[in-house]
């Protein structure tokens, strides 16, 4: 069986050059998750290896949450793999309708397991984490496909927040970084 890490080199996921990535930092390769999850044999494998880690780890989720746009499909599949609901995040309240940020019912002081698709300073999972506790969610885990070990598990960490990685870009590159 073909792993999740062989499946994001060989869908052409793993790129070289001149990246400006979220966080603003400049790297020398991009993890393009979005790519990979557009197959959906490899959307899947990533699904069932969340769930896995899930049950393993034994961690207590009510929801899947995630920040649209990247995490969206991750946690859609997640969602349909385990049958919890979801609470997706936009990054900015929207200008119409409800104006609402925050997208799913939910019942306060529910814990919610935050997937993402690639982790590097945890800035964008901090905010919508932040986003969540006002509401009165319980955030303590975290799931991403790829952490660039650039800083979000001690950020996360400071925060009380677990981040497990499926896979680190060191074993992506080859190399520790």
């Amino acid at each position: 069986m073909t792993s999740l890490l062989d499946h994001l080199k060989e869908c052409g996921a793993v790129k070289f050059g001149d990246f400006t990535l979220a966080s603003g930092k400049q790297s020398r390769y991009y993890i393009d998750i979005k790519k990979a999850i557009a197959i959906p044999k490899i959307l899947k494998l990533i699904a069932t290896e969340i769930a896995k880690t899930i049950k393993t780890r034994s961690i207590d989720a009510d929801y899947i949450g995630c920040v649209a746009l990247g995490g969206v499909p991750i946690a859609v599949a997640v969602s349909l793999e385990t049958d919890l609901p979801l609470i997706i995040i936009r990054k900015e309240a929207k200008e119409y309708g409800t104006k609402g940020q925050i997208i799913g019912d939910f019942i306060k002081n529910s814990r919610v397991l935050m997937v993402e698709d690639v982790a590097t300073t945890g800035g964008s999972v901090m905010k919508a984490i932040k986003l969540l506790q006002d509401e009165c969610l319980l955030i303590r885990n975290v799931i991403v496909v790829v952490d660039r070990d650039e800083g979000a598990q001690e950020v996360l960490a400071n925060e009380g927040v677990e981040l497990t990685p499926l896979v680190r870009v060191g074993d992506i590159l080859g190399m520790p970084l």
